[in-house]
């Protein structure tokens, strides 16, 4: 029977990890990821989990750490955050291509300067293609049922990707909400046994990460994106079987109230929640408002955003990062996505929330209005943010 419990995200996230059984646990703490790692390694130390637990000395060795633990065939977790994620950079390239199925998941902070621990998503940002299969949350149940089913999804023999699962710093990652905890026989229903079949073995000697010389390295890599297109289908079909397991369900791409809406707003993570009760207000109003929601980041869902916002007339993009010299970087993609549409809504990009900046439901009506003014003058280049003093 499933429990209803009041935790923090991160420990929302710690207890999704005990209950994968995981192998190995390898991570840098680094606000505002702090206490997924403090409360894992608490776990680990009282018998909870029998797992290793590798206290590096950085995020490089974090990652490090993590592909000799996958590629042996061990089930693999780490976490980190902002100036962190940006240190593991050049090792996060090599889990996705090695195809090792790592999970971990990245509280987003923003990236200095000025320096920063608060949230926004010039972390994930910087992370766009590195070839991980990357979701976001809105909420804390959200944190435990996609760091659950991330593991489940990265280790499909058909898939073979790591996945970032991206909680937003503070807003989640610090905050208490009640959510439902499944019993184990739950998560050992859903989540099978990990078995790699590409695990190193003394027995049967092989290669990983071999010398690409430029006579193999385009097709190694466009073998590489062909798989990585091809975990959709996969990606879907997990959700749905998470849905049969826990009755919760997920999609690449989600609306709130968006039928027949003439205006829509797109968000990511948290901030979506406050989002809804904005749609909510201006709906009673008698406005023709929608949500959309990006769920799934990477691989990008092109075909189910065309589908969402098909029949609007105006198509609002919030961004919590900037893109220098192009604006929002979500909305640079949403426009990539609509445009061999032959009718499409007009797309209006606003950025809010940097560096931890609360965005209350008045200041989404304002993201909202001001993004159909500017969706109606055809300056689609105009880089807007919200919030910004005089």
């Amino acid at each position: 029977m499933n429990k209803r419990v009041g935790l923090e995200a991160s420990h929302a996230v710690a207890e999704a990890v005990r209950m994968a059984d995981v192998d190995l646990i390898a991570a840098y703490p680094i606000t505002p990821q702090t206490h997924i790692p403090e409360r894992l390694a608490e776990i680990v130390a009282n018998g909870e989990l029998d797992a290793a637990y590798i206290p590096v000395e950085s995020e490089h060795s974090a990652m490090s750490a993590c592909l000799g633990s996958a590629a042996v065939g061990a089930r693999t977790f780490t976490t980190t955050a902002g100036q962190g994620l940006e240190l593991m950079h050049e090792v996060v390239y090599v889990a996705s291509s090695m195809r090792y199925p790592i999970v971990m998941v990245v509280c987003n902070r923003a990236l200095s300067a000025p320096l920063s621990v608060w949230g926004d998503h010039s972390d994930v940002m910087a992370v766009r293609d590195v070839g991980w299969i990357q979701v976001f949350c809105e909420n804390n149940q959200e944190a435990f049922d996609l760091t659950l089913w991330a593991f489940r999804v990265a280790e499909d023999p058909r898939v073979l990707f790591p996945v970032m699962v991206h909680i937003d710093g503070f807003t989640l990652s610090h905050v208490t909400e009640p959510l439902w905890l499944p019993e184990q026989e739950e998560v050992d229903k859903f989540l099978p046994e990990f078995k790699y079949p590409f695990a190193l073995d003394t027995d049967k000697p092989m290669t990983h990460g071999a010398f690409g010389i430029p006579d193999i390295y385009s097709e190694a890599k466009k073998a590489q994106e062909v798989a990585f297109l091809n975990s959709k289908e996969i990606i879907r079909q997990s959700w749905r079987e998470f849905a049969d397991v826990f009755g919760r369900s997920y999609a690449p791409v989600e609306s709130y109230k968006a039928d027949g809406a003439k205006t829509l707003l797109l968000t990511m993570g948290s901030f979506s929640e406050t989002a809804k009760i904005v749609i909510d207000e201006m709906q009673a109003k008698g406005e023709s408002v929608g949500l959309v929601r990006l769920r799934l980041w990477r691989p990008f869902p092109y075909e189910e955003l065309r589908q969402a916002v098909k029949g609007a007339e105006t198509l609002v993009v919030f961004d919590r990062a900037v893109s220098s010299g192009m604006g929002g970087p979500v909305c640079s993609e949403v426009k990539a996505a609509l445009f061999s549409e032959a009718v499409k809504p007009k797309v209006a990009g606003v950025v809010g929330g940097l560096g931890g900046r609360d965005m209350s439901v008045k200041d989404f009506e304002r993201v909202i209005n001001r993004g159909k003014e500017i969706a109606k003058s055809g300056s689609g280049e105009i880089i807007e943010t919200v919030g910004i003093r005089g």
